[in-house]
């Protein structure tokens, strides 16, 4: 049994008296994360590479987080993760290694259902390097990417397909290992944003076969710090943009300049965290890191199915309110709990300020999903209002929110 309550005791900003709906932004963070991050500061912090003992006790904790990050993506060595401030910034940075793989006239492919950071940094070194750039739709009914554009797009044999694995607007979960397949058989590398899947389910990039993924701490309960996965091979072969005296190995050539080691030990309380949920409610016993972080993500996956369930229901209920995407009830497995709503001749923004007024959280715009405002038609009215539920919410947060929402609609 999932105990709510005991896992509410261990995020001291719940102690707030308000309804968090605000996490496809941002997670409130995990007391393990928070006692690693002020453990690190009090007793080991230093910088990189030192022969004293504070160094050698930091340099041992990062690699600790390394692999724990590891197992928690399912990759084949440590080495394969490199960190960096957030998704976007290391995104930024590879992609223009990646850019020297290519030359003029090749084609990459991105999608309208992606965060922003998934998809200017491939126009940009398109642009540098003149390369073309397809694009993959999606339908705007059900928030489902479409298969039949992408199958157009790899046609054209691109050299890197950018996708992501959950949209942080809709909350579509797209068919990563299918796409990546599909890729593959066009000779195309995958790159895959992450950071709205990676709080509400398991990531195997070893299943999966990406060539590179990542993702970002604060959006799985740890600080703000970012994650990428790439194919040691790869981040061994590529050129990386650093400074002469840095190491010319991965993962640490790809780490430019002095890291967040104090947040880096943040991840490794994340990740405590999660690990601590399979162990306490999937019977995880004395089984390895990876399992346990697995059992928890399975169990986190089952309480957030429910939410998503109890949200969507409650939302369709209110005849004013429109959801955007998959909006079935009784078919959540291919979502993750973020839900894009508008409320009829109401603006985002005031939805949006009418909620927090009443301390209940939640986002109004694009969140930098601008391709799918877009798409939608909505950009130019304001976006939408955005509602994430976490592995923290409770039932009862939805009913106060339907309540909410139905007043707004009156005023």
């Amino acid at each position: 049994m999932f105990d709510l309550d005991l896992v509410r005791s261990r995020f001291p900003g719940l102690a707030r008296p308000a309804i968090f709906f605000d996490s496809p932004a941002g997670t409130q963070i995990a007391q393990t994360a928070i006692d690693r991050i002020n453990e690190y500061l009090i007793r080991t912090n230093a910088n990189h590479g030192g022969t004293f003992a504070t160094s050698r006790e930091s340099d041992a904790l990062v690699d600790e987080a390394r692999s724990a990050a590891s197992a928690f993506l399912g990759a084949s060595r440590p080495e394969e993760i490199v960190f960096g401030p957030n998704m976007t910034t290391l995104t930024l940075h590879i992609s223009r290694s990646l850019a020297r793989q290519f030359t003029a006239g090749d084609t990459i492919v991105v999608t309208r259902l992606d965060h922003d950071a998934n998809i200017t940094p491939w126009t940009l070194i398109a642009e540098d390097k003149g390369l073309k750039v397809e694009w993959v739709d999606f339908d705007v009914e059900t928030g489902k990417l479409r298969l039949d554009t992408l199958e157009a797009a790899l046609e054209k044999r691109p050299k890197l397909v950018a996708v992501g694995y959950a949209s942080n607007a809709l909350g579509t979960i797209n068919p990563v290992r299918q796409i990546t397949e599909m890729a593959h058989a066009a000779g195309a590398w995958v790159y895959v944003d992450a950071v709205q899947y990676a709080p509400h389910g398991i990531i195997d990039v070893s299943d999966l076969d990406v060539e590179f993924l990542a993702c970002s701490a604060y959006k799985f309960y740890g600080p703000h710090i970012g994650l990428l996965y790439g194919k040691y091979h790869l981040l061994d072969e590529m050129k990386a943009y650093k400074v002469r005296p840095a190491s010319n190995l991965p993962p640490e050539k790809y780490e430019t300049g002095t890291q967040s080691f104090e947040g880096i030990a943040g991840v490794l309380g994340a990740l405590e965290h999660l690990a601590w949920i399979g162990k306490t409610f999937n019977g995880g016993g004395s089984d390895t890191r990876q399992t346990l972080l697995r059992s928890g993500m399975r169990a986190v996956q089952s309480h957030e199915q429910a939410l998503s369930k109890s949200l969507l229901s409650r939302l369709k209920a209110i005849p004013e309110v429109i959801i955007y995407g998959q909006d079935d009830p009784d078919d959540v497995s291919q979502r993750v709990p973020t839900v894009a709503i508008n409320v009829k001749g109401k603006h985002p923004e005031q939805v949006a300020r009418a909620l927090a007024e009443q301390e209940i959280f939640v986002w109004s715009g694009n969140y930098y999903a601008l391709a799918v405002t877009e798409r939608l038609g909505v950009e130019d009215s304001g976006g939408m209002v955005r509602i994430g539920a976490a592995q923290y919410n409770r039932e009862e947060e939805i009913e106060v929110l339907g309540a909410a929402l139905e007043q707004i609609v009156k005023a």
